[in-house]
């Protein structure tokens, strides 16, 4: 029969062999605690920010004109097409003017039979004067009755009154005869401006209503192009920042290698919103931009996007944008929220401490020293796309953290050694050397 393990030798290699096990997991233990992590760091340095606004629109022309007719009837003339050149004055159509012409005659008629009426009522009152001197005379030598000179009286006053409210008729139906000529003269239509003809929505033979007493047919749009304008919208909260006269360069779709240069003109005062009572309901204002390069080719309605300078500052300090982060809490002491200029919502560490609502926490940025970095506080000013000056903080040659975002906003903390994953990394990813 096999002998039986000795108790004693069992314990000590299962001792052996949990020494083991809890020497591994010490050894692993103390690995990762040796790990550090890896930035990227960069030399303050000063550079050029441009400042700028974005924004999409139309191209609209300075002017434009839509030309409607006051007389309703059938087009027997039509002397321009889309996109023909017209000058002011120039005559673009005719409506057909028979029923015009019946009218005028009508009127004409009318202010006849108001004039003959007139003479009529004058020869009444020269009688009906005569009558009344005669029956005076005989009142007076009592020939005559009072009762009869009464009746003379009323008979002359009655015809006066009848040829002035005669007259008035006259003078009625002589104004409605001018409307109506006037109205005559407009079957022939003119150009009010010069320009071009950007739309035609009718063809010769169609039939129009005037607009003497209803929005009339829209026949023709005519438009200045000899200057262009952006017509663009820009959010509610970037349109503070917009200031008369400020330089913006366009891009218009239908000219991908060509930028316009543009001058803001013309800042709207209402709000266009749109999305009224839903979860996407935004806000923006109407900013319009002159273009200075006039291009003949360039169409109402094409899409264009503006970028609007809105300030430029030379050799000032600037860092990248994810090189800075927001933290909350105590001076220094709570976790990154984020880095400024970034995009989205701030994303608030479970264990940052609360800060007044009323406070607004502080913008840092990680120096690098021997290893090791440092929070420092700092002001900001304006920002480009990619660099954000800072006024106060930071001084020309000192070393700090540019990357990475994830390292900068959640794991680097006051005091904490770090290993250079490879200096000046951030500047080639970051567009090069300082401008």
């Amino acid at each position: 029969m096999p002998k039986k393990k000795s108790p004693i030798k069992l314990i000590i290699i299962l001792s052996i062999v949990g020494l083991l096990v809890l020497y591994g997991v010490y050894a692993i233990f103390l690995k990762k605690n040796d790990e550090t992590p890896a930035v990227t760091i960069e030399k303050v340095s000063k550079r050029t920010i441009v400042q700028t606004i974005s924004g999409v629109g139309k191209i609209q022309p300075e002017k434009q004109v839509k030309i409607s007719s006051e007389s309703s009837g059938e087009i027997i003339q039509l002397n321009v097409r889309e996109g023909d050149t017209v000058k002011a004055n120039q005559l673009v159509a005719k409506i057909q003017p028979d029923i015009i012409n019946s009218q005028v005659l009508q009127a004409q008629a009318t202010v006849q039979s108001s004039q003959m009426n007139i003479a009529t009522i004058q020869a009444e009152i020269t009688r009906n004067e005569a009558d009344l001197k005669r029956i005076t005379e005989l009142y007076k030598k009592q020939y005559a009755s009072k009762q009869e000179l009464d009746a003379a009286t009323a008979s002359y006053e009655s015809s006066i009154n009848r040829k002035r409210a005669s007259e008035a008729d006259l003078q009625r139906s002589i104004s409605s005869l001018s409307q109506i000529r006037a109205s005559a003269s407009r079957t022939s239509i003119f150009t009010p401006m010069s320009g071009v003809v950007t739309s035609l929505k009718v063809e010769q033979g169609e039939k129009v209503v005037g607009t003497a007493q209803m929005q009339g047919t829209e026949m023709m749009v005519v438009s200045d192009l000899s200057i262009m304008n952006a017509w663009i919208e820009i959010s509610e909260n970037d349109i503070a920042l917009v200031s008369y006269g400020d330089t913006a360069e366009v891009t218009i779709d239908a000219f991908p290698d060509k930028v316009f240069k543009g001058v803001v003109y013309e800042i709207g005062n209402s709000a266009l919103t749109s999305g009224t009572g839903t979860q996407d309901e935004t806000t923006n204002f109407q900013v319009k931009v002159r273009l200075v390069d006039t291009d003949f080719k360039l169409k109402p309605g094409m899409s264009c996007s503006v970028d609007i300078i809105t300030e430029t500052k030379k050799d000032i300090i600037a860092v990248p944008l994810r090189a800075i982060t927001v933290r909350l809490g105590n001076e220094f002491g709570g976790r990154g929220q984020r880095a400024q200029g970034e995009q989205g919502n701030a994303t608030k560490s479970d264990d940052a401490p609360k800060s007044s609502p009323n406070k607004k926490p502080p913008t840092i940025i990680f120096l690098y020293e021997n290893g090791v970095v440092k929070q420092k506080k700092i002001k900001t000013g304006i920002s480009d796309k990619g660099f954000i000056e800072v006024t106060d903080g930071l001084n020309e040659g000192q070393t700090f953290v540019s990357g990475s975002y994830q390292m900068v906003s959640k794991v680097l903390q006051e005091g904490m050694k770090v290993t250079v994953e490879k200096e000046g990394a951030g500047k080639k990813r970051s567009g090069g050397k300082p401008q």
